[in-house]
């Protein structure tokens, strides 16, 4: 990413230095630059070579493992640099970390920007999404390069400055966050056609290219299409169904969730694809299980519920279920920008976020620029849920949804992201929840009180001893 960003930056007419602690790495970036059309590239060798070459106030990039190797990366240039200069941690680091780095900065006259970036490889050379926060003088001494290098929608470039503090980190977390869940739901989409539906690769293939036409279109779908099309080399058949079940993850998820329960927000959809990602990982246990329930008397009902099914309504209802569910997703990780902004005294600005948003990065899609509306239309929304906009093609779109969660559970089909999106819709809407009870039960066993809805105050009863005089 780092080499791709630094060729991005030189194509667009900025002259800058390179530097590696491996030196073939920085051989390979001149070689690139040299075959990309004879790009301004300098490389160098050493810390010092590389913090000298740059024209002052200095503006580093650095793109290196999160946590210590970008202290250790700090340090090692810190040393060569003068008052005014700036450090800028392209990596996705924890946004605690980033508040540290900052006011060690500041004791050494230095400035220090924590920037999300999001669109992979490909995104870092052709235009990713940029979510730069802490240092505004930072952050101006490089708006022009950044302004450019980004992902151009028809809005604007795809970075803005974030705010203070950690939050260009926390955004890009959270951005993550919300990735997990559009997977998650994505790949549950495809569960649900392929063993409910008993669509084929070829037909599955056709559908995501379909549907990446309409209200769903996006990187993820559009990606998903292209998935299916890939022949398997090594034998008969499509690559996709050779691939091992087990999915990886480098943290920003877990962090997510983790970030949701300390802001008391609830975010059960991205929670759900977390814990789809650590049952992935339970191969040999999941292998087992499906033994020792089979001779328990299970019966695989997976991949025979597809007779009776009228595929084409199936098809339509899967789409409107994973738009449904996409909205409550995105609900969740605004929810949790909105908090921690309150928290943090950030001032986000949410429209702004759905716009950077809307290229360059992994969760682009045209739905975001509906997001960006609502957000335009209410600053202080509370929630994507109630947009009126949004709230109408829940509402329109709710039945199918209902329908598709119904169908794989009867089918055995596990939609842990769509039955926690439906949940939390249901709960969301629900004027009155039985959390009257759950209050009864605390103040039973640890009279931890309850309020009334038809007075003030806070009460307490002796529930044990009246339910057994009256009983």
């Amino acid at each position: 990413m780092g080499q791709n960003l630094a060729l991005n930056i030189a194509e667009k007419g900025f002259p800058i230095s390179v530097y590696n602690r491996t030196t073939s790495k920085v051989d390979e970036t001149l070689d690139r630059a040299a075959v990309e059309g004879n790009l301004p590239v300098s490389g160098q060798y050493s810390p010092r070579d590389f913090v000298l070459s740059i024209q002052r106030p200095r503006s580093l990039i650095i793109l290196v493992k999160a946590g210590a190797p970008v202290d250790q990366t700090i340090d090692a240039f810190s040393e060569y640099m003068e008052p005014g200069d700036c450090i800028i941690d392209g990596g996705n680091e924890w946004y605690q970390n980033t508040e540290r780095r900052i006011s060690e900065a500041e004791q050494k006259g230095l400035l220090y920007l924590g920037m999300g970036v999001s669109g992979g490889e490909e995104g870092a050379r052709n235009g990713p999404s940029l979510m730069p926060g802490g240092s505004f003088q930072a952050y101006d001494n490089i708006k022009d390069i950044l302004e450019k290098v980004a992902a151009q929608v028809e809005d604007g470039p795809c970075v803005t400055y974030i705010g203070e503090g950690g939050s260009g980190n926390f955004v890009k977390m959270v951005h993550n966050g919300i990735e997990y869940g559009d997977m998650q739901l994505i790949s549950e989409a495809y569960d649900v056609l392929k063993n409910v539906g008993g669509l084929s690769n070829e037909e599955l293939a056709e559908i995501f290219t379909e549907w990446n036409s309409g209200e769903l279109e996006s990187f993820l779908v559009e990606i998903t299409s292209d998935i299916f099309r890939v022949k398997d080399e090594f034998g008969d058949g499509e690559l996709v169904d050779k691939i091992l079940d087990k999915t990886g993850m480098k943290g920003t998820g877990k962090w997510t969730v983790q970030q949701a329960a300390e802001l008391s927000v609830a975010a059960p959809t991205i929670a759900a694809s977390l814990d789809c990602r650590y049952l992935s990982g339970l191969k040999d246990e999941r292998e087992n299980a499906a033994k020792v329930l089979r001779e328990a008397g299970l019966k695989e009902e997976i991949g025979s519920a597809s007779s009776g099914i009228d595929k084409k309504r199936l098809v339509d209802d899967v789409r409107q279920a994973l738009y449904a569910s996409k909205i409550c997703s995105y609900a969740q990780g605004m929810n949790l920008l909105r908090a921690k902004s309150l928290e943090k005294s950030w001032n986000l600005n949410f429209g702004e976020l759905a716009r950077i948003w809307k290229g360059g990065c992994i969760i682009r899609a045209v739905f975001l620029d509906r997001i960006k509306k609502a957000y335009q239309r209410n600053p202080d929304l509370a929630s994507l849920v109630v947009d009126p906009e949004f709230a109408k093609e829940m509402v329109q779109r709710q039945a199918a949804w209902r329908r598709v969660v119904g169908l794989a559970v009867s089918a055995g089909i596990s939609t842990p992201g769509m039955c926690a999106s439906l949940a939390y819709f249901d709960t969301y809407r629900r004027a009155r929840l039985p959390a009257n009870l759950v209050q009864a039960q605390r103040d039973l066993f640890g009279a931890h009180t309850y309020e009334r809805t038809d007075r003030p105050g806070a009460y307490h009863t002796e529930w044990t001893k009246l339910a057994r005089k009256n009983h």
